[in-house]
């Protein structure tokens, strides 16, 4: 599906385009507050909602009320009386809109898992999918997985921090829970990619202390250490045992979704790789053009490329014009004019009943207010969601000169979501699509942000994707054709030592590769050891890896 998530942008981040998009950005104000409320219309019993002119309740009956029409599972929620909007009126207020919308989510019971299809298995307290956004004080934009936390570099590629995706490793699952904490990816552009710091390195001490002893004890203020203005690391490389010492000052800054792209020669083949990050807006959205994507794509074409690995495992999503604009870069020009994907809303969207979207204005790539031949205003009920209109059908339009392109890996891991997986459902009917790591995070679902009080982005579930042969609802992730939870933090994207790579590359090019048991050394509660272990799922556990948006942004829509 489309990173799903519509955009829209406010001076140049996306906010919402044409229908929009989740930018997590701040924005200058340039629509009008919507209306808070509309009295439904034979959605059952009715007779709390009283006249009021609180502004807390008002939103609790906004939140409510748009689920009931434009919610994707919209069929399994109770009528007003029942729910009992106000009920959630606290403070602070998005406490209370939280728990709402968190409701709202336990209706619909997925019949497989027999729980709801929302239900957040990492994190049971809170939502699998949908999120609300305070654009007012988020920046950037929060994870769909933990409303909580946020992520490093938001979907328009601003990053206000370090720059690093550090991720504690358990050694032991025993008290007091010794680990390692690795780089595992460097955000370019940001202050340590400029001082050199690699994925790989191993941290060992935050400003002055060792670190490594115990999770439990130290990982919050390990967290804290470098989150703050400065911070100062010591450790060494895994690649090679070199020490390192770099002191990090937080800075703002503009990143790439571009971690690592390479070419790899093997047996007479050429495999271009890329490591991609997220699915960033575009840096052309109306005639469709990315100074990210396109040089990569140019180099494989002057090289020859045959085969394609595309690393995802960290990819949470993104716009879906941009899912869509790498799979025409990587598709061959005889399937321009293919069906790519469908995007599917409730039944009360197909049928133009969502009467309650017109109390959201609908904004043109610049953000300003779009308006008809005759001077009224465009909404989003002047829209069109049925499954039959051409904007709800996207078809294949080759990007780019690579050409011929027949076999694709992706790496992928639980961290894998949304529009990531969006992009393998798309080429899946096409094209050999393998895939290695471990099962994806599983969100065949999208939205598009719904404003209200002008300061909340409401992101709930509005639509599924399904591709030309009608397969989607991978709501419980796609398994891959190689499953492998041994991924190595230990080496940088591309290298064929690389535990996923060398797989990927021995599907394209069997016994190219050598996947063999890294070493490093283990950890007990007294510190670092010259132990040496393999590196492997059953000695290393990750915790908490997520730290991408998750999500799908849906940007392009026809009106009526």
């Amino acid at each position: 599906m489309k990173s799903i998530i519509w955009s829209r942008k406010s001076n140049f981040l996306l906010l919402l385009l044409v229908i929009v998009s989740i930018s997590a950005c701040k924005k200058s104000k340039v629509e009008p507050e919507p209306a808070p409320t509309v009295v439904p219309q034979n959605l059952g019993q009715n007779t709390k909602q009283t006249p009021t002119t609180d502004r807390t309740y008002l939103t609790n009956d906004s939140l409510f009320l748009y689920a009931q029409q434009i919610y994707f599972w919209n069929d399994a929620l109770p009528d007003y009386d029942t729910f009992d909007p106000r009920k959630y009126k606290t403070s602070p207020d998005i406490t209370g809109y939280n728990q709402e919308l968190f409701d709202i989510t336990r209706f619909k019971i997925n019949p497989s898992t027999g729980k709801p299809y929302e239900y957040n298995s990492s994190n049971p307290a809170s939502t699998r999918y949908s999120y609300i956004n305070d654009i007012l004080s988020n920046n950037p934009q929060p994870l769909a997985s933990n409303p909580g936390a946020e992520a490093a570099v938001d979907l328009a590629g601003n990053g206000n921090d370090i720059g690093i995706r550090a991720v504690f490793y358990l050694t032991s699952n025993a008290a007091p829970r010794p680990y390692l904490l690795f780089v595992t990816a460097v955000y370019p552009g940001s202050p340590a990619d400029k001082a050199g710091v690699k994925r790989g390195w191993v941290i060992k001490t935050v400003n002055g202390s060792s670190i490594g002893a115990s999770y439990d004890g130290e990982s919050a203020g390990v967290l804290a250490s470098m989150n703050a203005t400065s911070v100062t690391l010591t450790g060494n490389n895994y690649a090679d045992n070199a020490p390192f010492n770099v002191t990090l000052n937080k800075a703002s800054y503009k990143s790439s979704p571009v971690y690592a792209s390479t070419v790899i020669a093997k047996s007479g083949r050429k495999i271009g790789y890329l490591s991609y990050a997220r699915f960033s807006a575009l840096t052309n959205f109306d005639t469709p053009s990315d100074l990210s994507l396109d040089p990569v794509f140019a180099d494989f074409s002057a090289q020859g490329v045959t085969d394609l690995i595309i690393d995802l495992r960290y990819n949470g999503g993104g716009y879906v014009e941009s899912a869509t604009y790498l799979a025409n870069l990587i598709a061959p020009s005889s399937l321009t004019g293919k069906k790519m994907y469908t995007e599917i809303y409730n039944s009360t969207m197909q049928s133009g009943k969502a009467t309650i979207l017109s109390h959201q204005p609908l904004l043109d790539a610049a953000g300003k207010i779009r308006y008809r031949s005759n001077g009224v205003m465009l909404t989003y009920a002047d829209l069109d969601y049925s499954t039959t209109a051409a904007v709800n059908n996207t078809y294949f339009s080759k990007k780019g000169s690579v050409n011929g392109i027949n076999n694709v890996v992706f790496i992928v891991s639980g961290s894998t979501a949304s529009a990531s997986e969006l992009l393998i459902n798309s080429l899946k009917p096409y094209l050999n699509v393998k895939l290695v790591g471990t099962t994806t995070y599983g969100k065949p679902v999208g939205f598009f942000p719904i404003v209200l009080q002008n300061r909340y982005e409401v992101y709930m579930s509005l639509f599924e994707t399904r591709n030309s042969n009608n397969e989607g609802g991978y709501y419980s992730g796609m398994v891959p054709d190689v499953i492998s939870t041994n991924d190595t933090p230990t080496y940088s994207f591309g290298d064929e030592r690389d535990s996923y790579t060398a797989l990927a590359l021995n599907l394209l090019v069997p016994g190219s590769a050598a996947v063999g048991s890294n070493k490093i050394s283990s950890v007990d509660a007294g510190g670092v050891t010259t132990q040496s272990v393999p590196f492997n799922s059953t000695n290393f556990r990750p915790l908490d890896p997520n730290s991408e948006f998750i999500g799908m942004i849906e940007t392009r829509k026809g009106l009526k």
